[in-house]
């Protein structure tokens, strides 16, 4: 089976990002990636939010991304993760293209826009239904469409809609826009852009191609029709999660949980970017989020590694627990490391400060701790504090 140290699932901004910097601390890096890589971002006309840049578009920054990636050479393969298991403490991805065994996991899968799941929507999908609007509105010149949602992507979307058709109605259950002030202010100066408040979509219809909407007045109850050529859906999104539901603690809605750290529940499992369960949804986070993991990463695998080389694997270890920002475990340390030098009685000094991982699967609650142990076997421990207490603990 393939080993490989870290494999980042999904290629947008979080995946990027950890990638370059996964590679940069020295890791060996796969990313898995279904299509083309870059994320929903690919299908944003235009970006005004990304630090430095004042203006882009989703698929030039998603390029930039890759090709910043690319110089520190990851290893990028086309695969669906159908799932991911744990067997004997390893992390197997499953893939349609065979097995992967991981020590560390990224899930940075991202999100889908959301369905409505209302009659005509499936059959009409790709014959006026639409969930990108950069993908198809040139298709809808001087043609009257519609947006269904009321938040910052469809508002945005609506704006770039008016490019080519000559009316949008923007079709929202509330009686006003949810989304952020600044693209609320440009819709509504739009002439093109026209809001249908407090209404649903009860229905879409039509001929070979979307003709109309039949809305539902959510105060009133009156059904009506809405003649158009084609519909734009934003009504949020829901997390590529469904291949780890069942592995690591997730909120409602299948969000994935995480600490600040990017760790979920299960350990060497991280999650990165719109499949986590955060306050903010947008590409700065997600590369924010992808840099944390990444380095999180390498901190667990580095972890996994000294537990392995210095505590498990020898026949017999003495090992110190101390931390290395308290002045007097250093001076312990020093005085300990002098004593072992003199006697020959070997103590391996592990610092519990930034071994945090290792004191938890080691169950030590406090430092300066000397544990003794053999092929990995906990033979006894105690806590101390001084020279004599470690010499009378050892000999």
């Amino acid at each position: 089976m393939e080993k490989r140290e870290l494999v980042i699932l999904g290629a947008g901004p979080a995946g990027m990002t950890a990638a370059i910097y996964g590679r940069r601390a020295g890791l060996d890096v796969l990313v898995l990636e279904r299509g083309l890589p870059g994320g929903q971002i690919t299908i944003t006309d235009e970006v005004e939010n990304w630090p430095g840049v004042q203006h882009t578009t989703g698929q030039a920054l998603a390029e930039s991304f890759r090709k910043h990636a690319e110089k520190f050479h990851p290893e990028f393969r086309e695969a669906t993760v159908e799932k991911v298991d744990l067997r004997d403490g390893r992390k197997i991805l499953v893939t349609d293209k065979g097995e992967i065994d991981a020590e560390a996991v990224l899930v940075a899968t991202g999100a889908n826009f959301k369905k409505l799941g209302c009659p005509g929507e499936a059959e009409y999908t790709g014959r006026g239904v639409s969930y990108c609007a950069v993908c198809d509105g040139a298709f809808f010149e001087d043609e009257v469409v519609a947006v269904i949602g009321g938040g910052n992507t469809a508002v945005e979307e609506a704006c770039y809609l008016t490019q080519f058709a000559s009316k949008v109605y923007v079709v929202h259950r509330r009686d006003s826009f949810r989304a952020d002030r600044v693209p609320v202010e440009q819709a509504m100066a739009n002439p093109k852009i026209v809001p249908v408040w407090d209404s649903v979509v009860e229905s879409i219809e039509g001929g070979d191609m979307v003709e109309r909407l039949m809305l539902r007045n959510v105060k009133t109850q009156e059904v009506s029709p809405l003649p158009v050529a084609g519909v734009f859906v934003f009504v949020g999104t829901d997390p590529n999660s469904r291949f780890v539901a069942d592995l690591v603690e997730t909120s409602k809605g299948g969000w994935i949980r995480t600490n600040p750290r990017m760790e979920t529940s299960v350990e060497g499992i991280f999650a990165a970017g719109d499949v986590r369960d955060t306050y903010l949804r947008q590409v700065v986070t997600a590369a924010g989020d992808g840099a944390t993991a990444a380095m999180a990463a390498y901190a667990y695998i580095a972890e996994q590694v000294h537990l392995q080389s210095v505590l498990l694997e020898p026949e017999r270890v003495n090992a110190l627990f101390t931390s290395s920002i308290d002045p007097a475990h250093v001076a312990l340390v020093q005085q300990v490391e002098a004593w072992s030098a003199e006697s020959g009685i070997p103590v391996s000094v592990v610092d519990g400060y930034r071994n945090g991982r290792m004191m938890e699967k080691l169950r030590i609650p406090e430092m300066p701790t000397l544990m003794k142990l053999q092929k990995g076997v906990e033979q006894g421990r105690r806590a101390v504090t001084s020279l004599e207490e470690v010499r009378a603990f050892l000999q």
